[in-house]
């Protein structure tokens, strides 16, 4: 079973996300954040590929990616960084970025790649679904990847229903209509768009991205959700320490 249908399948509430940039803050750090984060219990791992412009970005992930590119990042790098990452990590893992990059590396390459080094899911927030699905579907479910499509407060009941129809895995449901970026707390906007999706009983499970930072935000949008991801926050938290070890563990003790 891929390991993201297995989360699922085992925990049903409070499933902890985490997001950050590979390549940042030191070029080979990655694989260090991920064997910490799992250490300290976050459920899922997203893994943001750094990319020249991340427009769905706010100003804290823009930095990361910036910082990444120049310390050398590639697609090619962050799977040779992954190469031997099962062997430590068990926590079911996403690439999360832009589709030019994927273009340029190949689709049906990058989708043979990420299951040789055991990812379990993609998510790439500017392919459309009509292309995914008529040129690059047949990829990423020869490779039992999980394609994660996205949700935000304007997409209609009709198409979060098709969204729903051809997902799997679970569906990323963006909790505003503005980038990336922690707030401080979920407005009321916000709830009725959550209410209005809990409504409609999706076959998916949800996890609430966008604006999460906190376990006040992590609580409040899991109680409309299977689970929340947590991005800029982490992100920043990594900017600003010394000690990754002892910073990533008191993050994640933070929210759970």
């Amino acid at each position: 079973m891929n390991r993201i249908d297995n989360l699922f399948h085992q925990k049903k509430n409070n499933i902890l996300s985490i997001y950050f940039t590979a390549g940042h803050p030191t070029l080979l750090s990655t694989a260090d954040i991920l064997t910490e984060l799992e250490a300290s219990g976050t459920d899922m791992i997203e893994i943001g590929m750094p990319f020249s412009d991340p427009l769905a970005d706010g100003p804290v992930i823009q930095d990361s990616s910036a910082k990444a590119l120049k310390n050398g990042m590639t697609i090619k790098g962050l799977f040779d960084q992954l190469t031997n990452i099962r062997q430590k990590v068990k926590t079911p893992l996403l690439l999360m970025g832009y589709i030019n990059p994927v273009l340029q590396f190949g689709v049906e390459a990058f989708c043979k790649k990420c299951r040789e080094v055991g990812v379990d899911g993609i998510i790439l927030p500017d392919l459309p679904m009509d292309i995914y699905q008529e040129s690059f579907k047949k990829y990423f479910e020869e490779n039992d990847l999980r394609f994660i499509f996205l949700i935000t407060p304007q997409t209609s009941d009709e198409r979060i229903l098709m969204i729903d129809s051809i997902s799997n895995g679970f569906i990323y449901m963006v909790s505003s209509s503005s980038t990336t970026g922690a707030k401080g707390s979920i407005v009321s906007t916000q709830v009725a768009y959550f209410e209005r999706v809990k409504a409609l009983k999706l076959k998916n499970p949800l996890v609430i991205g966008f604006g999460i930072s906190n376990r006040e935000t992590f609580n409040r949008a899991s109680s409309y959700a299977n689970g929340a991801i947590i991005g800029s926050a982490f992100v920043k938290m990594l900017n600003e320490t010394t000690d990754w070890k002892k910073g990533i563990s008191d993050f994640v003790k933070q929210i759970n």
